[in-house]
């Protein structure tokens, strides 16, 4: 029996368009391939997210599929992620990153081009959280390859430029005709007839190039970036490939990121605990101030409103969450200490928790019950 499209993607049945998309994207980016080389079960997860996706990313089909569930589409052509290849998937699913990302290149039904095409290209960008929080142009050497100057070709013989070749076949029930590549000359049509001095067997040459990469805000690590055309050249008539630039996040020295949220650490002394302080707090762009109130605890959290990252697709920024830690200190003069144990009886320093705020280990029960 199959499993459920809503249990791979981990939603529920009535989750949004754009909920759906963002369960997609989190286990693309999970179980890309780049990010889990030669691991099988992380392969198989990509391909269930994709025939998932396939069709609870597609109106008409989430609506067919909530009616009639997998009988739906037993006939119909479509739920066929398991059998795709990865250029299969990454060819499909274009928007899935705003247009910008994934070796997702297209749409739904769009139908694969015969043009023979390039080889694509990998490269890494390591990115910080100021670059992300802004978006960033990066300019990049590549080495690709390109047709070498002065190759010339000419019509294939065997498929007279058309690139295929055509079988009959008599079979019981009559003569059948079938097509496939040319294998003399690859399904291009043409074959070289000058090969330049220096260059490969398809008449290739290596040339370093300097490409600009526009990085958009909110992208995320294990991102893919398309910048389409800078890939290997293809032979004859063909198109290039594309560059794919992975995405890696930077470990910032301040701030944690979870997801669109940042996570900030602030310590304060006693003094600034008891009698309340403003403070400036620097934010990856700009930064802000926050008043903290007198006879504020340590642990309390501060969430700010869309001072976090921005989602890539415009839609809304994240939250920071300002984190208070009130600091002790560990060494004190004899007057310091002469005071703070006069306050040790002092009944206006007595520990009293608020019974609104709960203690650790009520929240974790909270958790598990």
């Amino acid at each position: 029996m199959k499993e459920d499209y809503y249990d791979i993607l981990g939603i529920s049945r009535g989750a949004s368009a754009s909920e759906i998309k963002k369960a997609y994207r989190k286990m693309a980016i999970k179980y890309h391939p780049d990010k889990n080389p030669g691991d099988k079960s992380a392969e198989a997860n990509f391909k269930k997210a994709a025939e998932a996706y396939e069709i609870l990313g597609n109106p008409e089909n989430k609506s067919k599929y909530d009616q009639y569930g997998h009988a739906a589409f037993e006939n119909g052509g479509f739920g066929s992620g398991a059998g795709m290849n990865m250029d299969d998937i990454f060819s499909q699913f274009g928007d899935i990153f705003g247009g910008a990302f994934g070796g997702f290149g297209g749409g739904f039904g769009q139908q694969r081009s015969t043009q023979r095409r390039g080889s694509n290209l990998r490269i890494r960008v390591s990115l910080s959280l100021e670059e992300i929080a802004s978006g960033v142009e990066k300019k990049v050497r590549v080495k690709r390859k390109v047709q070498a100057p002065g190759i010339e070709y000419v019509t294939c013989s065997k498929c007279n430029g058309t690139g295929q070749v055509t079988k009959i076949t008599n079979t019981i029930l009559g003569r059948m005709q079938t097509s496939s590549p040319c294998n003399m000359c690859g399904g291009s049509g043409q074959i070289i007839s000058n090969r330049p001095p220096g260059s490969d067997s398809q008449g290739m040459i290596q040339e370093e190039e300097t490409v600009s990469i526009k990085i958009p805000s909110g992208v995320e690590d294990g991102m893919q970036l398309k910048v389409s055309g800078k890939g290997n050249a293809a032979l004859s008539n063909g198109v290039s490939g594309d560059l794919l630039v992975l995405i890696n996040e930077k470990p910032h020295e301040k701030f944690i990121r979870e997801g669109q949220h940042l996570h900030l650490d602030v310590y304060i002394s006693i003094s600034e605990a008891v009698l309340g302080i403003s403070k400036d707090i620097q934010l990856l762009v700009g930064k802000v101030r926050i008043k903290l109130e007198s006879g504020i605890q340590s642990g309390k959290t501060l969430r700010l409103r869309g001072k976090g990252l921005p989602d890539i697709n415009g839609y809304s920024s994240g939250d920071l969450l300002v984190h208070i830690n009130v600091w002790t200190p560990k060494v004190l003069n004899r007057d310091q200490k002469r005071f703070f144990q006069s306050m040790i009886d002092d009944d206006n320093f007595e520990p009293k928790p608020d019974k609104s705020d709960k203690s650790f280990f009520e929240k974790v029960k909270d958790m598990f019950s």
